[in-house]
């Protein structure tokens, strides 16, 4: 466990250190499932077009939801995400992590990246699952 988790990270000792993500976690608890968030506001209105701007409301929708059932940030194990442009995303990942960092803080649970052709709201640029557990 660290300060910023409740759970355990789990990552082999003699392989390269994970940034910004975990390889795994261990955790107790109940589970949160938070199903695939993207871009747009309460009203479900895309308030910005901006990819990085996306994924800030994306990581703000998941808070509101894990809120919903007590949880906390800290609480997530597990955040699935699913990009329509590659490119993009690496290109601004210094955005990104600020984003990130702002919305979930210095957390970094069990990640999985997906570049996808397309999301099912056309003006989505990111969507994202988010796993969590809230240690009893």
């Amino acid at each position: 466990m660290t300060a910023s988790t409740p759970h355990q990270l789990l990552h082999p000792s003699h392989w390269k250190r994970a940034v910004g993500y975990a390889n795994g976690m261990l955790a107790e608890g109940k589970t949160v499932f938070v199903g695939g968030q993207i871009g747009w506001n309460a009203d479900q209105i895309f308030e910005t077009n901006d990819f990085v701007g996306q994924i800030e409301q994306a990581l703000r929708n998941i808070v509101a939801v894990l809120h919903e059932a007590d949880a906390r940030p800290e609480h997530l194990v597990r955040l699935t995400w699913y990009v329509t442009d590659k490119a993009e995303y690496l290109t601004r990942l210094t955005d990104v992590g600020e984003a990130y960092r702002a919305v979930l803080g210095k957390h970094f649970p069990a990640m999985t990246m997906v570049q996808v052709a397309d999301l099912i709201e056309d003006e989505a640029k990111v969507e994202i699952e988010a796993t969590a557990v809230i240690p009893e």
